[in-house]
C-alpha cells in the first residue's frame, strides 16, 4: 500500500513558488464559499509516521487560508474528565460545526493503531476498533461531513535520517523524544498494522490518501491540491442540488402486531401500597446510589412516552431519592442553531455524565426515530439509519460502564384525552397542555407504529426497553424506580 508513497518525489523551488499562489487563492474562496454556504464541516485528517510533517502541514493550513475559521486538535493524554466517557467522547466535543474546517493530528485511529503495535491489543479487538470506526465516520458522511484523511509517509531511513537532523538542531531537538527511537525500532511493525488500519478504513464516503513526506514542498502541494479540489466538488454539488441520498426500503410490521397493544392497562396499585412501596424502592436507590463501587459507574435514564403519559412525575419521584448533586435533568426540546450545525447525536454525547452521576433525559436521541419521523423533519433514510446510529450510541455507553435504562411510558388515547382537559382546567397545569400536544393526536396511529418500529429496532441486550403501563400513576413510578434499582444492582455486580 504504501509503495506508491516512496518513489522519491520532488518538486523544485521554482514549481512550488509558481503554483502556491493560485492554490492559495482557491483554498481561500473554496473556505468562503463553506463558510457562506454553512451546509457542511470538513473534518481532516492528519495521520502518519513520526516527523512525516503533519505538524508542519496543519500550519501550513493555517496560513494559506483564515484560521479564524478552522478548529485544530493535537493527539493529547486522556485527561481525568475524558477517561470517565466513552472513548470516542473527546472528538464529539471537537466536530467542528457546518461551515468550519477541523483539522486533527492524531484522531480517533490513534489509540488502536498504538495498542496493537504495543501488543496492549490482539488483531481481532483493533479490527472491532476500526469497524466502529467506520460506522462512525458513516455516520459523520451522511450527516453531510467531508472527511478528507491523509496518511503522511516516510521510509525507515528518511525517517531515522529525520529523527537525527532535528535532534541535531538545539532548535528542535526538544521535539525529539525518547518515546520517538523507541517507536523508530518498531517501524516495521508500525508499517504491518498501519497497512491493515489503511485497507480495512479506507472507505468509498472517506478513503486515505497516502502523501510521500520525504520532500516539504511536494507534501504540501498534494495536500493542499487534494483539499482544494476535493472540497470545490462538493461545494458545486450543494450548488447544483446533485447530491443523492439513498433511500433504505421501510418495512413494516409482517404480523401485524403491534406491542403496545399487548399492556394490560389496567394495571393500577393502591394509594396506601404506593405510599409504603415508594419510600422503601427511594431508600433502595438512595443506598445504591452511596454504594462503594457505584463511582465505577455513570447512569443514563431515557424518558420517552405519550404526552402527558407521566414523565415529569416519575423523573420527580427518582430525584427525589438522590443527591442534587449527583444527577442532572436534560430536557430535549427542539434543538438550537448550534445543534443544528453539528451530526443530531451531537448534544446527547456533550451531556454523557461523568462516573458516579446521573444523567436523565426528559425526551431523548429517539426523537430522530419518532417526532422527525411522523412529523417529516427528517428524511426517511435519516430516521432509517437513526436505528443503527442509536444502537452504536449506546452500545458505547455501556462499553464504558454506563447503565442505561430507557423507559416508554404508555397510557391509551382516551386517558390522554381526559388528562388533557384536566391540564386545560387546572391553573397551574395549563403550561403543560399546547396546540401542539392536540395536534399530535391526530397522528396517534403513525406515532404508535413508530414506538413500535424504536422498540423493535433498538431494544438491546444491553439497553433493553422497559414499556411502562401509565394510565394508573401509581405503578409506573412504582414500576419505573424498581426497574432503575434492579438494573443499577445488576451493574455493580459486574464491575
Amino acid at each position: 500500500m504504501f509503495e506508491s508513497a516512496e518513489l522519491g518525489h520532488k518538486i523544485s523551488k521554482v514549481v512550488y513558488k509558481k503554483e502556491l499562489p493560485q492554490l492559495r487563492e482557491q483554498l481561500l474562496d473554496d473556505q468562503l464559499d463553506l463558510l457562506q454556504s454553512g451546509k457542511f464541516p470538513v473534518i481532516i485528517l492528519l495521520a502518519g509516521v513520526d516527523c512525516a510533517g503533519k505538524g508542519e502541514t496543519m500550519n501550513l493550513l493555517h496560513e494559506w487560508m483564515d484560521p479564524r475559521h478552522i478548529e485544530s486538535h493535537a493527539q493529547r493524554e486522556l485527561t481525568d474528565e475524558e477517561q470517565e466517557r466513552p472513548q470516542m467522547w473527546r472528538y464529539w466535543r471537537d466536530l467542528p460545526p457546518k461551515g468550519k474546517i477541523g483539522i486533527f493530528i492524531g484522531s480517533w485511529y490513534s489509540s488502536p493503531l498504538i495498542d496493537n503495535v504495543h501488543g496492549r491489543s490482539k488483531n481481532a479487538e483493533l479490527d472491532q476498533q476500526l469497524d466502529r470506526i467506520i460506522r462512525f465516520e458513516t455516520m459523520l458522511c451522511n450527516e453531510g461531513a467531508l472527511i478528507l484523511k491523509f496518511w503522511l509517509h516516510l521510509s525507515k531511513e528518511q525517517q531515522k535520517k529525520r529523527l537525527k537532523k532535528l535532534e541535531k538542531d538545539p532548535k528542535t531537538s526538544w521535539r525529539i523524544t525518547d518515546t520517538d527511537w523507541k517507536n523508530f525500532k518498531l517501524y516495521n511493525r508500525f508499517r504491518m498494522v498501519s497497512e491493515r488500519m489503511l485497507r480495512n478504513t479506507s472507505t468509498p464516503e472517506s478513503p486515505w490518501v497516502i502523501i510521500e513526506g520525504g520532500d516539504e514542498q511536494y507534501r504540501s502541494l498534494s495536500i493542499g491540491k487534494a483539499i482544494h479540489e476535493a472540497l470545490r466538488r462538493r461545494l458545486d454539488a450543494v450548488e447544483q442540488h446533485n447530491i443523492e441520498e439513498p433511500i433504505p426500503p421501510l418495512f413494516t410490521s409482517i404480523d401485524g402486531l403491534h406491542i403496545l397493544q399487548t399492556l394490560d392497562m389496567t394495571k393500577s396499585v393502591s394509594k396506601k401500597k404506593y405510599d409504603d412501596e415508594l419510600e422503601i424502592l427511594q431508600g433502595r436507590l438512595n443506598l445504591l446510589s452511596r454504594h462503594k463501587n457505584f463511582n465505577k459507574l455513570s447512569v443514563v435514564i431515557v424518558f420517552e412516552g405519550n404526552d402527558a403519559a407521566g414523565k415529569g412525575g416519575s423523573i420527580r419521584r427518582v430525584t427525589q431519592a438522590l443527591d442534587a448533586r449527583s444527577y442532572r435533568i436534560i430536557p430535549i426540546a427542539a434543538p438550537t442553531e448550534e445543534e443544528r450545525a453539528q451530526p443530531y447525536l451531537w448534544r446527547f454525547w456533550r451531556h454523557l455524565p461523568r462516573r458516579g452521576r446521573f444523567a436523565i433525559f426528559d425526551r431523548s436521541w429517539y426523537g430522530r426515530v419518532l417526532v422527525e419521523r411522523v412529523e417529516g423533519f427528517c428524511s426517511q433514510a435519516d430516521w432509517m439509519r437513526g436505528y443503527g446510529e442509536i444502537n452504536d450510541f449506546e452500545e458505547q455507553m455501556v462499553r464504558n460502564h454506563t447503565v442505561v435504562v430507557k423507559f416508554w411510558l404508555s397510557i391509551t388515547e382516551d386517558e390522554q384525552l381526559k388528562r388533557f382537559k384536566e391540564r386545560e382546567k387546572i391553573g397551574f397545569k395549563r403550561f403543560k397542555i399546547t396546540e401542539e400536544d392536540w395536534r399530535n393526536r391526530e397522528k396517534w396511529t403513525l406515532y404508535e407504529q413508530a414506538v413500535c418500529d424504536m422498540i423493535d429496532r433498538t431494544s438491546t441486550e444491553i439497553a433493553p426497553w422497559t414499556l411502562v403501563e401509565a394510565n394508573d400513576k401509581n405503578h409506573a413510578r412504582i414500576k419505573v424506580i424498581k426497574t432503575i434499582c434492579n438494573q443499577i444492582e445488576q451493574a455493580l455486580e459486574r464491575v
